[in-house]
């Protein structure tokens, strides 16, 4: 049985979209043309 007490302490509210935004271009993500790149290179 859920314990909604704690679920709610784990709770944390979901970004607003400037601070999705922000959170995104601080990160080094890798997208598809990164992974495509890398299986090039490793073609070659």
């Amino acid at each position: 049985m859920l314990d909604y007490e704690e679920e709610i302490k784990k709770f944390k509210p979901s970004l607003e979209v400037e601070e999705i935004e922000e959170a995104t271009l601080q990160e080094d993500l890798t997208d598809m043309t990164d992974l495509l790149k890398q299986v090039m290179d490793q073609k070659k």
